[in-house]
């Protein structure tokens, strides 16, 4: 599986045959440039954010997903690709609906993969119970601010027990959204292996995981100031 960190929360990952794009940013209000790639599926964990729903940039006519209507069922994305999602709660400042988010995972290229979405509050039991011992890799919410606080994230690394975490959702140098740097949550893990890319691009094979579990930090494709192309 390919995996490339466009940016904030937004990913593209691509195996058997399917490209899906994650948690879309609005780029004038990110400060990030558009997707220049087309996908086959966009999943978002909230319609009503801006800086996870802008499905509208992403070139072709991906299908588009929202997150939380794979609370009740799981829904497919692709031959053999389904998403569950998980409801979770973003925050009481949201002036819209503070629990209009999701927490995501689906399986691409026999790696399992959970978005954390926008979660801005500790994780519950019964959140944490359907991805215990079921996620590969963590799309991590790592710039705490309006998510989820360091200590509650370390609390769900430990309980989830992912293979690789991916940061995301922390600042970059052209982000206008106001999240806090990766090295205060790299600060904490100091017992994990971490890994700095110079680029924004990771290939995970399911056959050849590590172990024990490793950071990963990349680079933001559509930062205009990184330049690392790839978008």
């Amino acid at each position: 599986m390919r995996l490339t960190w466009y940016g904030h929360a937004c990913f593209r990952l691509e195996a058997d045959g399917l490209s899906l794009v994650t948690d879309p940013y609005t780029p004038a209000n990110a400060g990030l440039e558009p997707i220049r790639k087309p996908a086959d599926v966009v999943v978002m964990s909230s319609a009503l954010d801006e800086a996870h729903s802008c499905w509208q940039q992403v070139p072709g006519d991906p299908r588009v997903v929202n997150a939380l209507d794979a609370v009740s069922a799981p829904v497919e994305l692709g031959p053999g690709v389904v998403v569950e999602a998980v409801a979770a709660s973003e925050g009481e400042d949201r002036p819209d609906d503070p629990k209009a988010n999701a927490l995501y995972r689906f399986e691409l290229g026999g790696v399992a993969v959970c978005h954390m979405g926008d979660v801005g509050t500790p994780l519950a039991e019964a959140q944490l119970a359907p991805l215990r011992g079921r996620v590969d890799v963590l799309l991590a919410l790592a710039g705490a601010g309006l998510t989820i606080a360091l200590p509650d994230l370390d609390d769900a690394i430990e309980a989830i027990a992912p293979k690789v975490v991916v940061p995301m959702h922390h600042r970059t140098p052209s982000l206008k959204y106001d999240v806090g740097p990766v090295e205060e949550f790299l600060a904490r893990r100091t017992g994990d292996r971490v890994v700095t890319h110079d680029g924004s691009m990771l290939k995970l094979d399911a056959a050849r995981l590590p172990e024990t579990l490793e950071i990963h930090v990349l680079q933001a494709a559509c930062d205009p100031q990184l330049r690392n192309g790839g978008a």
